[in-house]
């Protein structure tokens, strides 16, 4: 591409986009496959966020474009009451990896299926309030976004009433601590809740939860957290939705992160990674809850829920997962990721922590290792040194957090892609320390 051709593009963008987060990469993306995607004058750029965490089988793959161009000779769309194939189908594979959550609801993003597992939960219970963590992301749409407490909430109005918070656990920066030094949830969760109670008007009707928090600096929740998050809800006549948008479909080594601790919540929502790339999102719930749903009248009209097109790409995704064997792809290439990131922590004390699971895994940088201050503008130095170098990595800069890259490439990722990965991070690490120095 010319410079003019360049500039020209720039222009149009800055004179009609609406700019809705952030500033974009500085780079026209012509096309995608596999881990990479490629500029104007065909640099390949190593993917290591999936698109959006989404594109779970890397960039256009063949399985994917075949589907879509079948389905869409066939039919893509229909009136919101009528039913097909793949839709009857793909609710049928997905009940069958979820054992007890059998009643499945298909729609387009993630923010419309927690949308849609609120509403039903309020519903059911007959109560509003709504908790989540103070480091969530959900979604920007309604109930969604009132239960985001990351980032967006500030000049937008009221929230809906009844949205609570309680703290995120944080095992790098703990609020309560044991003998130790180590992180103390369950005095955090008591505490938590105690807080909870007492700002409850007595219609708790659910919690939210993220099973390791990616907008809100890629925060596990520790073993044995969600066992005793569902008793807390439990006992007060709530719900547990657990909002699987980027951990599900085996990112993090399991078909579904909540599987590592033996919990099922009592609705699940999935979406970016089920549709790899594609706009599909899920809402799964027990029979009882479904029953109990429908004889209130639940009502989540969309036009595009049950969508054919969709649906059949979700059917593949699930084929692709099972027959390439991915889940355990993620769970072994992530071992691999997560002994290469560590490595690099060893040699640079920017590095404060590597944390996650399976192929999603999140490095904060920070000043030092004293202090543990985070270090906003090395993590963005360092991101852009990367992208300059061929390499993507998504980074969450958010106060308190530091700068925490969020590294999900593709389940499908070669050994030597993850390589190449490593060794641009150690670079764009060494280059933007040395530009400091001068």
């Amino acid at each position: 591409m010319s410079k003019n051709e360049n500039a020209a593009f720039w222009n149009s963008a800055r004179k009609h986009l609406i700019r809705y987060g952030g500033t974009f990469d500085p780079a026209i993306i012509e096309r995608a496959a596999g881990s990479f995607v490629y500029d104007a004058d065909d640099k390949p750029i190593l993917d290591f966020t999936s698109g959006q965490m989404s594109a779970l089988l890397g960039h256009s793959h063949p399985r994917i474009v075949s589907t879509v161009q079948t389905q869409v000779a066939k039919v893509a769309h229909l009136f919101s009451g009528m039913l097909s194939r793949p839709v009857v189908e793909l609710a049928e594979r997905l009940a069958a990896l979820a054992p007890g959550l059998e009643r499945v609801l298909l729609l387009s993003t993630g923010a419309e299926s927690n949308e849609a597992a609120i509403r039903m939960a309020k519903l059911v219970t007959g109560k509003h309030e709504v908790v989540a963590f103070s480091r969530s992301w959900h979604g920007m749409t309604g109930a969604a976004a009132s239960a985001t407490y990351s980032a967006g909430r500030k000049g937008y109005g009221p929230a809906t009433v009844g949205s609570l918070a309680i703290p995120a656990p944080n095992t790098f920066r703990p609020r309560f601590k044991n003998a130790d030094g180590s992180l103390d949830w369950r005095t955090e969760l008591n505490d938590a809740f105690a807080l909870v109670d007492s700002q409850s008007t007595g219609s708790l009707a659910a919690f939210i939860a993220e099973p390791i928090l990616s907008s809100g600096g890629m925060l596990e929740l520790p073993r044995g957290y969600l066992t005793a998050l569902k008793q807390k809800c439990h006992e007060r006549g709530m719900l547990l939705i657990l909002d699987e948008a980027q951990t599900g479909i085996g990112r993090t080594g399991e078909m579904f992160a909540f599987q590592r601790d033996g919990v099922t919540p009592d609705i699940l929502t999935l979406s970016k990674t089920i549709g790899a790339g594609l706009p599909l999102s899920a809402v799964m719930t027990t029979p009882e809850i479904e029953d109990a749903a429908y004889e209130k009248g639940f009502l989540f009209y969309t036009t595009h829920v049950s969508d054919p097109l969709p649906a059949a790409v979700g059917l593949t995704v699930l084929d692709v997962v099972k027959e390439e064997r991915l889940v355990e792809r993620a769970q072994s290439l992530g071992e691999k990721l997560l002994d290469g990131l560590s490595r690099l922590k060893q040699r640079y004390e920017c590095i404060g922590d590597v944390r996650g699971r399976g192929l999603f895994l999140g490095v904060e940088i920070i000043k030092d290792e004293q202090s543990r201050s985070p270090d906003h503008e090395l993590g963005s130095e360092i991101a852009k040194e990367a992208f300059g170098r061929g390499l993507n990595m998504n980074i969450v800069k958010l106060p308190g957090m530091g700068g925490v890259f969020r590294i999900a490439p593709p389940l499908t990722v070669s050994e030597k892609e993850i390589d190449l990965g490593m060794t641009i991070m150690s670079d764009s690490i060494e280059s933007a320390l040395s530009a400091r120095e001068v």
